[in-house]
């Protein structure tokens, strides 16, 4: 008889970014290694934090098909700006509508919920315990860390008090699972810092990227990414956690090298104000995200890519951006905290260069480095692609997945 598994979380097809995506092919993987699927998630909206036009005018709770699997969704509450205290909105939304969603379950063997919304853990664990299944948390994103190490609020009077209430409400919700996983060893280090001293099985199950998706030997030029000039790209989510003022630095300190070009493809809560500190700027050029079936062409037609991390943010998010930078046989250069996951997957593959933030001066002189080298662009293109291809292939990584839960079961 087969297994089955109910997944929690707001973000999921179509929404093919991030959270989503990653949720989208774990459930397709699932379902066809015998399982039985049932999602239960929100209206799609990100990154553009507005629900997706094909879904504006369907009623507030609605059922779907999703290649054999069954999604249960309820339209959630998504502001225009995306302050700290609206997304909570959003979340507690969205919590509400999964409350009533949890009730259409008539069985399931395990339970698992998405985070960064530790409020669908709770909720997880009403199913969980109705239907006597097991309770799985996997952590995507450490959001409330994230907000408090990124001073996302703006009141630091109340922000101590605040932050501790939620933090204690975290930890009581993760002691009472019966088992959790995450993205990276640091987030791992974390986690098991606030269930400490309680014995849980915790394992790192990391994020992946299909390789054989992204094809750096097999590629059309993107129309993005037409130009003759030296191209740096940055594509993915423009929010909270990247360090925009930096950027902007970098690009102003690039105006006048007329044969570089940089592109920035994607969508996010910062995008507009981004947008209009840039205004003036003529080597910079603001796309929308393309589609999934593009994404092999568009990271491909870039000479190098860029991710300017803020420092304070360490061991509570896994940018998984960098898997597809990497996969595409490219270089990179990433700066943040010397300290975080990021730096350390950097240096041992030595697929580009990393600096502390701030580092203006080393970035720019890397930058001219690479343009001027091509063979150190092929050094650290093929140590990329190789690097994410031992340790990040998406077939391993979800058979990881799937014997995981096998093994959850049989408990």
């Amino acid at each position: 008889m087969k297994k089955s598994i109910t997944i929690i979380g707001i973000n999921f097809y179509p929404e093919d970014t991030a959270i989503g995506l990653y949720t989208s092919q774990l459930a397709q993987f699932l379902y066809s290694n015998d399982f039985d699927v049932t999602v239960i998630t929100g209206f799609p909206y990100y990154p553009s934090w507005k629900i997706d036009e094909n879904y504006r005018n369907k009623k507030r709770f609605i059922q779907e098909d999703y290649k054999g699997i069954k999604v249960i969704r309820y339209r959630q509450y998504v502001p225009r700006k995306p302050t700290f205290f609206k997304r909570i909105l959003h979340l507690l939304d969205f919590s509400f509508g999964t409350f009533i969603n949890i009730f259409k379950i008539k069985n399931t063997d395990a339970v698992l919920c998405i985070v960064p919304f530790i409020g669908s853990v709770f909720l997880g664990k009403i199913l969980a315990k109705f239907k006597k299944a097991k309770l799985w948390v996997h952590i995507q994103d450490f959001e409330f860390d994230v907000a408090s190490d990124s001073n996302l609020v703006e009141n630091n009077r109340d922000k101590g008090l605040f932050f501790k209430l939620l933090f204690r409400v975290e930890r009581k919700i993760l002691k009472s699972t019966d088992f959790l996983s995450t993205i990276s060893s640091a987030m791992m280090i974390r986690l098991n810092s606030k269930i400490h001293p309680q014995k849980i099985n915790t394992k790192l199950l990391p994020n992946w990227v299909d390789i054989n998706f992204i094809k750096p030997q097999n590629f059309e030029q993107h129309k993005y990414l037409s130009s003759k000039k030296f191209k740096i790209l940055y594509s993915g989510n423009i929010g909270e956690k990247q360090d925009w003022d930096f950027f902007i630095e970098f690009t102003k300190s690039l105006v006048s090298y007329k044969d570089i070009e940089i592109i920035i493809v994607g969508n996010g809560s910062k995008k507009v104000w981004l947008e209009e500190k840039m205004l003036d700027l003529d080597n910079i050029y603001f796309y929308s995200p393309v589609e999934y079936s593009e994404l092999s062409n568009l990271m491909c037609s870039a000479d190098l890519h860029i991710l300017f991390q803020k420092n304070e943010v360490i061991d509570t998010v896994m940018p998984s951006k960098i898997l597809a930078m990497m996969s595409s046989q490219k270089p990179s250069i990433i700066t943040g905290n010397l300290k975080s996951e990021v730096a350390t997957i950097m240096h041992k593959s030595n697929a580009g260069k990393y600096f502390e933030t701030n580092n203006l001066k080393g970035v720019i002189n890397c930058v001219n480095e690479i343009k001027s080298n091509k063979k150190l662009q092929e050094i650290y293109g093929n140590n990329a692609r190789q690097f994410v291809s031992e340790n990040f292939s998406k077939e391993k990584i979800l058979n990881e997945f799937k014997q995981t839960l096998n093994n959850l079961l049989v408990k």
